[in-house]
């Protein structure tokens, strides 16, 4: 009788020993299932912007007052580590107008870069759209560029847009397609603070400077198919500013352009990074702006 209780023992036990080994195994198994598709997932994330189709349409990007170099090298190189684009040329432009490059386009689809630097770094928005225009017509000439983007810090943002109102229709022109604006004072100073937002992106300022009647009156200049990124600096709650371009004047065209038919997208950026001179060092408004000229 006790032998065969103890055969029984020795049964329950070898059952709960098979018991305990399946289940380590299949534990194994999960674990290393999840670790697989773990990896997959990474992989995916990692492959996503190298299987986005590039173009060949050149981004040109466009300092603001003072603005040297290094205003969008961060940004430029940046973009490049994470093969969203590809600088290739550097346009120098003196106060003739007249243009030195360094660097040449490949022509090929890379999201090439441009970047754009006056030797008159303190000069007005009159002349700087000349100079713009003078970068163009560089382009066009020597690589027959018939599109680009223009992406414009500052007083690169005004000045961009004052060439859109005064040469945005001559053909001859590489036409533009995608617009950037990074903290750009269209509205110039003006203390407009007592305007809500909501009310300014839908009906417009109700105090203008003379800079933003110009872009009324020269509206009828842009293409209406030009799309628009108007992005803004808010320090805090209390401080509707980038500590420099008012909130309501970094966006003070959004009305005006849907107005006249063009695509517009309005962004606020908030906190340290947000203040004026880091708009080109967010990696956030990285993303932003590869987002909406590349889709990536």
């Amino acid at each position: 009788m006790v032998q065969r209780n103890k055969g029984n023992i020795n049964l329950v036990l070898s059952g709960v020993v098979l018991f305990v080994l399946l289940f380590l195994a299949g534990c194994q198994k999960q674990e290393n299932t999840t670790s697989k598709e773990t990896t997959s997932t990474e992989t995916t994330t990692t492959s996503q912007v190298d299987s986005v189709e590039k173009g060949t349409v050149p981004t040109l990007f466009i300092h603001g007052y003072k603005g040297t170099v290094n205003s969008f090298k961060g940004m430029l190189e940046r973009l490049e580590t994470e093969n969203k684009g590809q600088q290739e040329i550097v346009l120098t432009v003196d106060v003739n107008g007249n243009v030195q490059a360094q660097g040449a386009l490949s022509k090929q689809a890379t999201n090439p870069m441009v970047q754009v630097l006056f030797e008159d770094n303190e000069n007005n928005e009159w002349n700087q759209t000349e100079w713009i225009r003078a970068c163009l017509v560089y382009l066009q000439t020597t690589y027959q560029i018939d599109k680009v983007n223009i992406v414009g810090h500052s007083m690169g943002g005004v000045s961009g847009l004052r060439y859109l109102v005064t040469y945005g229709q001559e053909q001859a022109l590489p036409q533009v397609q995608k617009f950037v604006a990074l903290g750009a004072p269209f509205n110039d100073f003006v203390d407009d603070s007592g305007q809500g937002l909501a009310e300014l992106l839908e009906n417009g300022p109700a105090v203008v400077s003379s800079r933003y009647q110009d872009y009324q009156s020269l509206i009828g200049n842009l293409p209406s198919d030009t799309q628009f990124l108007l992005l803004a600096g808010q320090l805090s709650e209390t401080d509707l500013s980038d500590g420099t371009v008012p909130l309501n004047s970094a966006l003070a065209v959004n009305a005006l352009l849907k107005q006249h038919g063009n695509p517009v997208t309005e962004k606020v950026e908030e906190g340290e990074g947000a203040s004026h001179s880091m708009l080109h060092e967010n990696e956030e408004v990285d993303r932003e702006v590869s987002q909406f000229l590349w889709n990536i």
